[in-house]
Parts: structure tokens; sequence; C-alpha cells
């Protein structure tokens, strides 16, 4: 039988923060992503992330076993507009979520924030409470 100090402890190690507060491409999302009901920010994984309270959006990303993208924008993809996205050369599968229905945004000065708006939009919807896409719907 094994005793108590045979068994291994985990201890969580916090991630580093890959972002910076003053990131002007993260400040044109937060209020973006914050105006949908209910939403709030969590810091997970070192990157800002929108809630509601599941995860709808994540600010920043990479791929599996590759670059990663500080300025991008992290969601829930419509099953449907998935594989046109993905066919997208701004549009990326993020490592980790990807498998999962997400897909990630590279964001830049020439970025459609209407675009922006839709996707947050539609992961939102995917993931919120339906009393919440209730409230958005009554805007």
């Amino acid at each position: 039988m094994k005793s108590a100090a045979d068994v291994p402890i985990m201890v969580a190690v916090p991630h580093p923060v890959m972002f910076s507060d003053d990131d002007p491409l993260l400040g044109r999302v937060r209020p973006i992503a914050l105006a949908l009901p209910g939403a709030t920010e969590v810091i997970a994984h070192g990157r800002p992330t929108f809630r509601c309270p599941k995860m709808f959006a994540m600010y920043g990303g990479g791929v599996k076993g590759g670059a990663r993208y500080d300025q991008s924008l992290l969601v829930v993809a419509e099953p449907a507009e998935r594989p046109a996205l993905l066919a997208d050369p701004r549009f990326f599968l993020p490592a980790y979520v990807g498998p999962f229905g997400w897909v990630g945004l590279v964001l830049d000065d020439e970025t459609d924030w209407a675009e922006v708006g839709e996707l947050l939009d539609a992961s939102f919807r995917q993931v919120a409470p339906k009393r919440a896409v209730a409230e958005l719907d009554a805007r």
C-alpha cells in the first residue's frame, strides 16, 4: 500500500503573461467582446479570455508545434463556416482548442472590425446561456 509520501505532488506553475495590456489591437477587441451580455475578461494560460461564463474568445494563440500569433483572436466557429474560414490565409487552426471547433484570426492594421464583431457574436451564441442569447437578440 502506498503512503502519502509515495504519491507525487502536482504543482501548478503559472503561465507567463503573453500579452501587453497596452496592445492597440487588444484595445479594439476588448470593448467588442465585453459588450456582449454578461461577458467578462479572465486571464488564463497567460492570455486574455472572454467568457459568459464559458470561454467564447481568447486573445492570442498559436499553432501546434509552430508559430505564435500574439495579435490574434481565437473564437468558436460556426460549424458550417469553419471550412471557409480555414481556407482564408488570415485564419489558422489554433493549438489545443482547434480540434474543438475553434479558429484563429490574425489581427493587423487591415483588420475588418465589423467581421471581428460578427465572429465574436457567433462564438458567443454557441457557448452562452440561452438567457444571454435572448438578451442579445432583444437589443
